[in-house]
Protein backbone atom coordinates (compact mmCIF):
# COMPACT_ATOMS: atom_id res chain seq x y z
CA UNK A 1 0.00 0.00 0.00
CA UNK A 2 3.46 2.33 0.07
CA UNK A 3 3.97 4.88 2.78
CA UNK A 4 0.85 7.12 2.37
CA UNK A 5 -0.59 8.53 5.70
CA UNK A 6 -3.41 10.97 6.50
CA UNK A 7 -1.91 14.46 6.86
CA UNK A 8 -4.24 14.64 10.13
CA UNK A 9 -3.85 11.47 11.88
CA UNK A 10 -0.48 10.42 11.32
CA UNK A 11 -2.18 6.83 10.70
CA UNK A 12 -2.28 4.98 7.56
CA UNK A 13 -5.24 5.98 5.26
CA UNK A 14 -8.68 4.16 5.57
CA UNK A 15 -9.64 0.45 4.63
CA UNK A 16 -9.91 0.94 1.51
CA UNK A 17 -6.07 1.12 1.06
CA UNK A 18 -5.82 -2.69 2.72
CA UNK A 19 -8.85 -3.90 1.23
CA UNK A 20 -10.78 -5.16 4.26
CA UNK A 21 -13.95 -5.75 5.34
CA UNK A 22 -15.74 -2.56 7.01
CA UNK A 23 -17.70 -5.16 9.22
CA UNK A 24 -16.48 -7.52 11.75
CA UNK A 25 -18.19 -10.90 10.67
CA UNK A 26 -18.18 -14.10 13.48
CA UNK A 27 -15.41 -15.57 14.45
CA UNK A 28 -14.85 -17.70 17.33
CA UNK A 29 -15.22 -15.46 19.94
CA UNK A 30 -18.77 -14.36 18.31
CA UNK A 31 -19.88 -18.29 18.61
CA UNK A 32 -18.99 -18.35 22.46
CA UNK A 33 -20.88 -15.07 23.52
CA UNK A 34 -23.73 -16.18 21.35
CA UNK A 35 -23.88 -19.71 22.60
CA UNK A 36 -23.65 -18.25 25.99
CA UNK A 37 -25.91 -15.45 25.76
CA UNK A 38 -28.79 -18.04 24.14
CA UNK A 39 -28.27 -20.18 26.74
CA UNK A 40 -29.05 -17.20 29.79
CA UNK A 41 -32.02 -15.65 27.37
CA UNK A 42 -35.21 -16.56 28.37
CA UNK A 43 -38.22 -16.05 25.92
CA UNK A 44 -39.74 -12.44 26.18
CA UNK A 45 -36.81 -10.77 27.70
CA UNK A 46 -35.64 -7.05 25.81
CA UNK A 47 -31.88 -8.26 24.74
CA UNK A 48 -29.27 -5.59 23.53
CA UNK A 49 -26.37 -6.86 21.22
CA UNK A 50 -23.62 -3.83 22.00
CA UNK A 51 -21.31 -3.63 18.74
CA UNK A 52 -23.82 -5.89 16.63
CA UNK A 53 -21.28 -5.87 13.86
CA UNK A 54 -23.27 -8.53 11.15
CA UNK A 55 -25.80 -8.88 14.04
CA UNK A 56 -25.09 -12.81 14.69
CA UNK A 57 -25.23 -12.07 18.68
CA UNK A 58 -28.27 -10.39 18.14
CA UNK A 59 -30.21 -12.76 15.74
CA UNK A 60 -28.60 -15.77 18.26
CA UNK A 61 -30.90 -13.72 21.11
CA UNK A 62 -33.80 -13.24 18.62
CA UNK A 63 -33.80 -17.42 17.88
CA UNK A 64 -33.92 -18.14 21.33
CA UNK A 65 -37.10 -15.87 21.97
CA UNK A 66 -36.09 -12.32 22.90
CA UNK A 67 -37.14 -9.42 21.61
CA UNK A 68 -33.62 -7.89 20.32
CA UNK A 69 -32.11 -5.44 19.37
CA UNK A 70 -28.50 -4.31 17.65
CA UNK A 71 -26.57 -1.22 18.42
CA UNK A 72 -23.41 -0.25 16.42
CA UNK A 73 -21.48 3.14 15.62
CA UNK A 74 -20.76 2.10 12.19
CA UNK A 75 -23.35 2.84 9.59
CA UNK A 76 -22.37 -0.38 7.21
CA UNK A 77 -22.78 -2.71 10.32
CA UNK A 78 -26.12 -1.19 10.76
CA UNK A 79 -26.85 -2.01 7.25
CA UNK A 80 -25.54 -5.11 7.55
CA UNK A 81 -27.27 -6.15 10.62
CA UNK A 82 -30.55 -4.95 9.05
CA UNK A 83 -29.93 -6.98 5.87
CA UNK A 84 -29.54 -9.89 8.52
CA UNK A 85 -32.89 -9.55 9.86
CA UNK A 86 -31.92 -7.43 13.25
CA UNK A 87 -33.35 -4.93 14.44
CA UNK A 88 -30.65 -2.20 15.05
CA UNK A 89 -30.36 1.35 16.14
CA UNK A 90 -26.55 3.68 15.16
CA UNK A 91 -25.57 4.51 18.54
CA UNK A 92 -22.42 4.56 20.73
CA UNK A 93 -21.96 2.27 22.83
CA UNK A 94 -25.33 2.39 25.82
CA UNK A 95 -26.31 5.84 25.24
CA UNK A 96 -29.37 5.82 22.92
CA UNK A 97 -31.27 3.71 25.63
CA UNK A 98 -33.40 4.90 28.65
CA UNK A 99 -32.79 3.31 32.58
CA UNK A 100 -33.26 -0.11 33.16
CA UNK A 101 -34.62 -1.67 29.84
CA UNK A 102 -33.02 -4.68 29.42
CA UNK A 103 -32.64 -8.32 30.63
CA UNK A 104 -29.69 -9.14 29.13
CA UNK A 105 -26.78 -7.15 27.56
CA UNK A 106 -24.29 -8.68 25.20
CA UNK A 107 -21.48 -7.25 23.95
CA UNK A 108 -18.13 -8.28 22.17
CA UNK A 109 -15.82 -5.44 22.26
CA UNK A 110 -12.56 -5.07 20.70
CA UNK A 111 -9.94 -6.46 22.68
CA UNK A 112 -6.90 -6.84 21.09
CA UNK A 113 -4.17 -4.59 22.93
CA UNK A 114 -2.79 -2.22 20.24
CA UNK A 115 -0.61 0.18 20.65
CA UNK A 116 -1.97 4.30 19.09
CA UNK A 117 1.34 4.07 16.76
CA UNK A 118 0.48 0.97 15.36
CA UNK A 119 -3.59 1.44 14.41
CA UNK A 120 -5.35 1.99 11.47
CA UNK A 121 -8.17 4.42 11.47
CA UNK A 122 -10.77 2.86 9.93
CA UNK A 123 -13.94 0.65 11.33
CA UNK A 124 -12.08 -2.64 11.18
CA UNK A 125 -9.98 -1.07 13.15
CA UNK A 126 -12.22 0.12 15.97
CA UNK A 127 -14.16 -3.58 15.80
CA UNK A 128 -10.80 -4.71 16.67
CA UNK A 129 -7.89 -2.67 18.41
CA UNK A 130 -8.70 -2.53 22.28
CA UNK A 131 -6.44 0.31 22.79
CA UNK A 132 -3.07 -0.12 25.14
CA UNK A 133 -4.86 -1.94 27.80
CA UNK A 134 -7.12 -3.60 25.17
CA UNK A 135 -9.82 -2.21 27.13
CA UNK A 136 -10.77 0.90 25.13
CA UNK A 137 -14.40 0.22 25.32
CA UNK A 138 -14.59 -2.60 28.11
CA UNK A 139 -14.57 0.04 30.79
CA UNK A 140 -16.79 2.83 29.07
CA UNK A 141 -19.10 -0.07 28.55
CA UNK A 142 -18.70 -1.02 32.39
CA UNK A 143 -19.04 2.08 33.41
CA UNK A 144 -22.78 2.47 31.68
CA UNK A 145 -24.54 -1.27 31.31
CA UNK A 146 -25.61 -1.01 35.18
CA UNK A 147 -27.67 2.16 34.10
CA UNK A 148 -29.74 0.21 31.44
CA UNK A 149 -30.15 -2.96 33.14
CA UNK A 150 -33.86 -3.72 34.54
CA UNK A 151 -33.74 -5.39 37.71
CA UNK A 152 -32.01 -8.72 37.78
CA UNK A 153 -30.82 -7.98 34.22
CA UNK A 154 -27.41 -9.38 33.19
CA UNK A 155 -24.84 -8.28 31.01
CA UNK A 156 -22.49 -11.13 28.80
CA UNK A 157 -18.74 -9.21 28.17
CA UNK A 158 -16.63 -11.20 26.21
CA UNK A 159 -12.59 -10.49 26.51
CA UNK A 160 -9.57 -12.37 26.09
CA UNK A 161 -6.84 -13.68 28.56
CA UNK A 162 -4.61 -10.39 26.63
CA UNK A 163 -6.84 -8.26 28.50
CA UNK A 164 -6.39 -9.27 32.08
CA UNK A 165 -10.23 -10.81 32.97
CA UNK A 166 -9.54 -10.41 36.62
CA UNK A 167 -8.63 -6.88 36.21
CA UNK A 168 -11.88 -6.04 33.81
CA UNK A 169 -14.24 -7.57 37.27
CA UNK A 170 -11.67 -5.61 39.55
CA UNK A 171 -13.04 -2.47 37.59
CA UNK A 172 -16.87 -3.72 37.37
CA UNK A 173 -16.62 -4.44 41.50
CA UNK A 174 -16.00 -0.74 41.72
CA UNK A 175 -18.84 0.06 39.63
CA UNK A 176 -21.13 -2.05 42.02
CA UNK A 177 -21.76 -5.19 38.96
CA UNK A 178 -20.24 -8.68 40.45
CA UNK A 179 -18.67 -10.83 37.86
CA UNK A 180 -18.15 -14.25 37.11
CA UNK A 181 -16.36 -16.26 34.32
CA UNK A 182 -19.17 -18.67 32.97
CA UNK A 183 -17.96 -20.08 29.65
CA UNK A 184 -14.23 -19.98 28.64
CA UNK A 185 -11.89 -21.15 25.00
CA UNK A 186 -8.53 -21.81 25.01
CA UNK A 187 -6.88 -20.78 21.31
CA UNK A 188 -3.40 -20.81 20.45
CA UNK A 189 -2.21 -17.42 21.77
CA UNK A 190 -4.81 -16.72 24.57
CA UNK A 191 -8.21 -17.83 26.32
CA UNK A 192 -11.33 -16.30 25.18
CA UNK A 193 -13.82 -15.59 28.21
CA UNK A 194 -17.18 -15.09 28.49
CA UNK A 195 -17.87 -12.96 31.97
CA UNK A 196 -21.50 -12.50 33.40
CA UNK A 197 -22.46 -9.23 35.11
CA UNK A 198 -25.13 -8.29 37.86
CA UNK A 199 -25.71 -5.74 39.77
CA UNK A 200 -24.89 -5.83 43.77
CA UNK A 201 -28.00 -6.78 46.04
Amino acid sequence: MGDEESADSGRPKLAEARGVESVYQPAEDSALLADAARERVNEGDRALDVGTGSGYVAAAMADAGADALGVDLNPEACRQARENGVSVVRGDLLSPFRDGVFDLVAFNPPYLPTPEEKEWDDWMEHALSGGEDGRRLVDPFLDGVGRVLASGGEALLLVSSLTDPEAVRAYARERDLVGERIASEKHPYEELVVLRFTQME
